[in-house]
């Protein structure tokens, strides 16, 4: 069944992004996307709100792992702003690379220690231009080296290839 969605007034869209940070921090991702949708809607420019709705896909990397992954690397792609592109841009691989490590999937350790290091190139990038006073991108940077350090699980996939086994 299709239905014809309400329209925002440009005015209201600050109220309604206030609104989608406080779903995020219910822990109700999807009722933020379904605002920043509408507040996009009304002002597709707004990058306030295509950074919302980038976290809000994010928070849900651990329930579907295809669709937010893809609609988030769409939003990062609309960040006008160099930093805030790099910044968020580690942002998804390091959300990525969690989500991954939660699913506890046969390769986690290795595929998720892979983004992780993305993550961590993207917030070089991020750091190297980032203004002064502004050290968010290497707080993210510490956080990601601390996980690989911490956990065993996040090592390089080997690239040596055994013998195969032969069958008698």
């Amino acid at each position: 069944m299709m239905f014809e969605l309400k329209t925002l007034s440009p005015d209201a869209v600050p109220r309604a992004l206030a609104k989608a940070e406080r779903y995020r921090l219910l822990n109700e991702p999807g009722e933020a996307e379904s605002i920043c949708l509408d507040a996009l809607e009304a002002d597709p420019e707004n990058q306030d709100a295509v950074v919302m709705l980038l976290l809000a896909l994010t928070d849900q990397f651990d329930e579907d792992a295809t669709t937010p992954v893809t609609e988030a690397w769409n939003c990062a792609e609309r960040i006008r702003d160099a930093y805030d592109r790099a910044y968020f841009t580690g942002i998804i691989w390091e959300r990525r690379a969690k989500a991954r490590l939660r699913r506890g999937v046969p390769d986690a350790g290795p595929r998720a220690y892979e983004w992780l290091r993305e993550a961590m190139t993207w917030y070089e990038r991020a750091a190297a231009v980032r203004l002064p006073g502004n050290d968010d991108a290497l707080l993210r940077w510490n956080t990601c080296a601390r996980l690989i350090m911490r956990d065993r699980r996040l090592v390089p996939a080997s690239d040596e290839r055994g013998e195969p086994l032969m069958l008698e």
